[in-house]
């Protein structure tokens, strides 16, 4: 086996290991207000959520060949140098997707991954390594719009729901929505598989041809899109409750048909952009959706504070996941080889522990996840108040353990 084959195996692993974070760091994009508004209890939403991210997957590679083809120059660099690109960038997505996983605070996983992939390749070969051109048609101009549009989608979505629903008694009204919520829910899970598994396909595919496995012009080989589905299905299934809390009741103040407004909202968005190829940041139109059934919601309370918060987030996702990326690719490209990309995948793992043992001091798990806004509380928990990792301990409802927003 030469070196060149265990770097790609290590970068394989390391993409699997992004899309595990990407399922758990966005579980709450689907699911949060069904769990919030009763409409699923917290374990059955995260296995729905889990089945349809895996059927997702499988749904379209629209999106794979914008993240191999629309980001990193591939002319410009091959072999074990792109593949230290790749390693790197992926390293840059995974930290800052557990630092703010951490905290809370939804942030895009799409941004992570393309923030680290952009800052390995400028420090690799300058600023040619990066498609400026496909950065800002197929990724920044998204992010700016999806959110606005998805939250005027759901701020009229909710008026239009309420209007019609005016005369309807509350009772009736909220355990129809709640049901409508299972369908609308899920309808957003399958729409995440479609669009953010993809994310790492395209990465794999892009080792794989920097390893000369395939060519840029192959198609996508069916055990990546397996591996890959498999990887964010269990993500999701593990549950990121930290910002499932957040996303539920954090931002509004969520009642059942605002929940379905926003998810169906949500739901059409992502379908349309994985449609077109357009690597969509779900957890910025999952933010804007909700963020829209508050506005929409004549009475309802909007946490401005916590949306300020996701707002600085979001900011500063991009650039600090790039400088990341940067930072491990000069100190792997430093050792050299093999070597530099074992030390730095070691540093991880090592930084990835010390982030699950931060989290177990105040666990968030599925038996707890919306306790602090149903005893009345209203403001958001400072920053290092909230708990558990992805995995294990997230799932256990008390005894909880066990890595995406």
């Amino acid at each position: 086996m030469t070196a060149e084959l265990v770097v790609l195996l290590v970068v394989v692993v390391t993409a699997l290991a992004f899309d595990f974070t990407n399922g758990f760091h966005d579980t709450g994009n689907a699911m949060a207000t069904s769990i919030a508004t009763g409409a699923l209890r917290p374990k059955a939403a995260v296995a729905l959520s889990a089945s349809l991210n895996l059927v997702g997957a499988f749904l379209s590679v629209e999106v794979a060949a914008t993240v191999a083809k629309g980001v990193v120059n591939l002319g410009e660099v091959g072999g074990e140098d792109l593949l230290l690109i790749v390693f790197a960038g992926l390293v840059g997505g995974i930290i800052w997707n557990l630092a703010t996983w951490l905290l809370g605070l939804p942030s895009s996983s799409s941004h992570a991954l393309f923030g680290g992939l952009i800052g390995a390749a400028i420090a690799s070969i300058g600023m040619s390594g990066v498609e400026w051109g496909g950065v800002l048609s197929k990724v920044i101009v998204p992010a700016v719009l999806a959110p606005v549009v998805a939250a005027l989608v759901a701020t009229a979505g909710t008026k239009l729901v309420y209007r019609i629903t005016s005369g309807v008694p509350e009772d009736t009204k909220e355990h129809g929505f709640r049901i409508g919520q299972i369908g609308s829910a899920s309808l957003v899970s399958l729409a995440h598989g479609t669009n953010d598994a993809q994310k790492t396909m395209g990465v794999i595919f892009l080792a794989l041809v920097a390893h000369g496995s395939l060519s840029a012009e192959d198609e996508m080989p069916f055990w990546v899109k397996l591996s890959c589905a498999i990887a964010i299905a269990l993500g999701t299934y593990l549950g990121g409750w930290r910002i499932i809390r957040t996303l539920g009741r954090g931002l509004v103040e969520i009642a059942a048909p605002q929940g379905m407004a926003a998810e169906s909202s949500s739901a059409a968005i992502i379908l349309t952009s994985s449609h077109l190829g357009l690597p969509l940041s779900t957890t910025h139109v999952a933010t804007g959706s909700i963020l829209g059934t508050g506005l929409g919601r004549t009475g309802a309370e909007v946490r401005w504070g916590i949306a300020g918060r996701m707002a600085v987030a979001w900011l500063v996702t991009l650039p600090s996941a790039a400088i990341v990326g940067a930072v491990c690719w000069v100190i792997a490209h430093m050792i050299g080889g093999l070597p530099g990309v074992l030390v730095v995948f070691a540093a991880l793992i090592v930084l990835a522990g010390f982030m699950y043992l931060r989290s177990r001091l105040q666990p968030v798990t599925s038996g707890n996840v919306n306790a602090e806004w149903e005893s009345g509380e209203t403001d958001v928990p400072a920053e290092p108040t909230e708990p558990t990792e992805p995995g294990v301990a997230e799932t256990a409802d008390s005894a909880g353990p066990a890595a995406n927003r």
